[in-house]
């Protein structure tokens, strides 16, 4: 088992993609070449080739601006005040905001590089949070951040080496940061568990389009989680890989193909499919840059989910099957607005209450409401620094009686 492997390993991110996978931004974080291990660069690379494209930010070459995003003050670090001082082994891309998000080693810090800030300098931010390893943990391998990824309900998410901290922080102007707690093992994982140290720690995570995420571990093993239960299930070990050959970095490719580098080998990328997790070399792929991280904004199953939009006729999710013969509606989802409405039709008469909360349950509003008549309709302001989102939307009677439970997203 190769510590080091584990310890740098990286994180792969994916955002929302409504139809074509944009394999135009991915982005690699690596070292200065063959037989450097210092994973502080950022580079574009081809994800269909593995190729080199162009440098993003070099150590201790290209001019940037690290500022603190609660204070708006320059950031001084105890490892140096460049965004990237303490090498990195997560990281994340934001398609919708163009926004790069990576977790320095040992700094307990959320950091991001806005790609689309015009001028002569890279322009990097940064914000604490309690969750990503600060305190007496900052030096714990295990409770290190080493693999990101931005889900395809908006949000990004984070995992700790022994999957015991499952972190969430959303992308938009303001950044709120949770810890939803630790992975659980499927019954079905036999003695394959997602919080073993030689089988389970570093790697990427990947997500799909239908909000679940893809654990690829350092060591090849692949396990799918369930973000609202947290359940892993053991899927499977990557075949087709050198032995010496860590898993830390992964990205999708346009043809939704999982593509893998390494932080520890230069032998260059590996392609498979999710399904049979055969791996085969990228022929021609870069032979100089190791990387610890692959990222960019293609989701796994986007093609599969658009097939399925085009060929259903889309309902409202309803996540709780209804007490009574209800036929209400959230609409409009998405939500652009900062508003959204319920339809009551064929609710009886009384009182209701209808519900907001994020995905780990944290109540964001309540609001009590009367119906007195078929097609009511009920507008619900949200607030407008709700961050972009999945959320859910809950009506329950006086008696507490779930009536209907539906997923909407904030855009």
């Amino acid at each position: 088992m190769n510590i080091k492997s584990l310890l740098f390993s990286s994180s792969v991110f994916f955002t929302l993609a409504a139809t074509a996978q944009d394999a135009g931004k991915t982005y690699a974080i690596t070292g200065d070449g063959n037989g450097d291990f210092l994973w502080m660069n950022i580079r574009q690379v081809d994800v269909s080739s593995g190729k080199w494209m162009q440098d993003v930010y070099q150590r201790d070459k290209t001019a940037f601006v690290l500022t603190d995003a609660v204070s708006k003050t320059p950031v001084n670090s105890a490892y140096g005040n460049a965004p990237t001082a303490s090498m990195v082994a997560a990281a994340a891309y934001d398609k919708q905001h163009d926004k790069l998000f990576f977790t320095p080693m040992r700094l307990g810090e959320l950091r991001w590089l806005d790609l689309s800030a015009a001028g002569d300098s890279r322009r990097f931010y940064s914000t604490g949070a309690g969750s990503l390893n600060t305190g007496d943990l900052i030096k714990d391998e295990a409770n290190q951040i080493s693999r990101m990824v931005i889900g395809a309900d908006g949000n990004g998410y984070a995992l700790s080496n022994d999957a015991n901290h499952l972190i969430r922080f959303t992308t938009g102007k303001k950044t709120v940061i949770t810890d939803l707690g630790n992975l659980f093992d499927a019954e079905t994982n036999s003695n394959i568990s997602v919080h073993n140290k030689c089988t389970s720690w570093g790697g990427d995570i990947i997500a799909d389009a239908y909000n679940k995420l893809y654990l690829i571990t350092a060591s090849h093993n692949v396990f799918v989680v369930d973000i609202d239960t947290r359940v892993a299930t053991f899927k499977g070990m990557i075949t087709g890989l050198p032995a010496t050959y860590a898993t830390n970095g992964a990205a999708v490719d346009a043809d939704g193909k999982v593509v893998v580098s390494s932080a520890s080998s230069f032998t260059g990328y590996y392609r498979f499919d999710i399904n049979d997790l055969k791996a085969t070399l990228m022929e021609g792929s870069d032979l100089k840059y190791n990387a610890s991280d692959l990222a960019n904004g293609n989701l796994l199953l986007q093609k599969e989910a658009d097939a399925q939009k085009n060929i259903t006729t889309p309902v409202p999710f309803r996540a709780v099957t209804p007490a009574i013969n209800a036929d209400a509606h959230v609409y409009p989802n998405p939500v652009t607005n900062n508003e959204f409405r319920v339809l009551f039709d064929g609710q009886p008469s009384g009182n209701y209450t209808i519900s907001l909360t994020d995905l780990s349950g944290r109540a964001i509003l309540n609001r009590s409401v009367t119906i007195g008549a078929k097609g009511q309709v009920e507008a619900v302001r949200i607030p407008s620094t709700l961050g972009k989102g999945m959320y859910m939307v809950k009506l329950t009677n006086t008696s507490g009686q779930a009536i209907f439970t539906e997923r909407i997203v904030v855009q």
